[in-house]
């Protein structure tokens, strides 16, 4: 059912790219990303020239960049859940943890869309193919792969571990929360009453990094919290396949590929306060243990 969509998408993807490239090919060098003028035409197209392509002020890369790919996995888990109430009678629990924690963190991603402008992706990292194939094709059709597997390997699901999912989900998603909105409050009015007490180091630029609170407990606990709700929407799944896990393997792969780039953008940005925060928070994604 959904492969001819799949397909249909990663073409979109392709030719908007290949698009994006050919505007860049005219656009300023003022408008090209870091590393976005290789020289390498295969290397641009895959990363993008082009920093924020814009026509008038509509800029593609922030409109791309939760839109499409999340409102399309929510309604693909949607589709999935109303196709197993038709071949069952109803939805299972497992289908509706699934559905309800994705909604829940894609709810979250578009209330707090403003909070995209800070990221690597947003900042950085300019629109090829590899934003646009991810936003368009790779997130709605892979992140759906729980309630794709429930469909088709119905997994029995009592109450009792359904709650203990349920509190997984819920500490994930107070960590994931808590570290991204005291970062945002803390980056928007360090004074706010809020934040106002947290330890900070100062850089040479002028600016200061927090050393308490959730960013006092790991560098990126915010990535903690998203890892720990991806094992919370894979485990209505059971533990008979790995194919449920596989966001959860990738998502690892992708953060902490994604934290060691962070790690190097600091080190340039902060310096020798950067050193000192590594010496004070030593732990990077996972107390103790990373």
């Amino acid at each position: 059912m959904l492969l001819p969509l799949a397909f249909a998408a990663t073409l979109i993807a392709f030719i908007f790219s290949l698009l994006l490239y050919l505007k860049a090919l005219v656009a300023p060098a003022s408008a090209l990303a870091p590393g976005g003028n290789s020289g390498n035409p295969i290397y641009d197209f895959f990363l993008g020239r082009e920093l924020n392509p814009r026509i008038c002020s509509f800029d593609f890369k922030y409109f791309c960049e939760l839109r499409p790919g999340l409102i399309g996995w929510v309604l693909i888990n949607l589709a999935l859940l109303m196709q197993e109430a038709e071949l069952r009678g109803s939805p299972s629990l497992a289908m509706w943890l699934v559905n309800g924690f994705q909604l829940l963190y894609v709810g979250d991603a578009l209330w707090h869309e403003e909070a995209v402008l800070t990221t690597m992706d947003i900042i950085r990292d300019g629109f090829g193919f590899m934003l646009a194939f991810g936003d368009l094709a790779w997130v709605p059709f892979t992140y759906s792969l729980q309630a794709q597997f429930l469909l088709y390997h119905p997994e029995p699901l009592g109450l009792p571990l359904a709650s203990v999912i349920c509190l997984i989900k819920a500490v994930g998603y107070y960590i994931f929360r808590g570290a991204n909105s005291q970062k945002n409050t803390f980056r928007k009015n360090p004074s706010d009453p809020r934040v106002a007490d947290l330890e900070t180091i100062s850089t040479a630029t002028g600016r200061r990094l927090l050393v308490s609170g959730w960013w006092g407990m790991v560098r990126h606990p915010n990535y903690l919290g998203d890892l720990i709700m991806a094992l919370a929407w894979s485990l209505p799944c059971g533990v008979s396949h790995l194919l449920p896990y596989f966001y959860l393997l990738y998502f690892t792969a992708l953060l902490v590929h994604r934290e060691a780039r962070d790690e190097q953008q600091c080190l340039q940005k902060y310096g020798l306060a950067w050193h000192a925060y590594c010496r004070r928070v030593p732990y990077r994604i996972v107390p103790y243990i990373y």
